[in-house]
């Protein structure tokens, strides 16, 4: 009798489930206010949303949370000029989610 080791596999991360998610955990962040926002792949964190940077350790905590260690809002922001934080859209974060999980499935 041979025994082999097995490894629960995930589906790849879709990007439109993901996107999703993430305007799920944004309308859910205490105090931000939205509920009932639209939140799509273009819509600014910092120009639509008004996201304080509160909000976004809140985030952060909720993508932990989602995706486990392997996506860290934190490392990610910290590699973005200024101007590109201001101009961050969920559309970019939810690509970075993707790429942190697709690694992750492939290493």
């Amino acid at each position: 009798m041979t025994t082999e080791a097995t490894t629960p596999t995930t589906p790849v991360a879709d990007e439109s489930t993901v996107l999703a998610r993430i305007a799920t955990l944004l309308r859910e962040l205490p105090d931000a206010g939205l509920e009932d926002a639209e939140i799509g792949r273009d819509t600014l964190f910092h120009d639509d949303l008004e996201l304080e940077s509160i909000d976004l350790v809140s985030l952060s905590g909720l993508l932990r949370e989602e995706y486990g260690e392997r996506v860290n809002l934190a490392l990610f922001v910290a590699d973005l000029e200024l101007d590109e934080i201001i101009e961050l859209t969920v559309g970019r974060l939810a690509d970075f989610v993707v790429a942190s999980l697709r690694a992750t499935e492939e290493s």
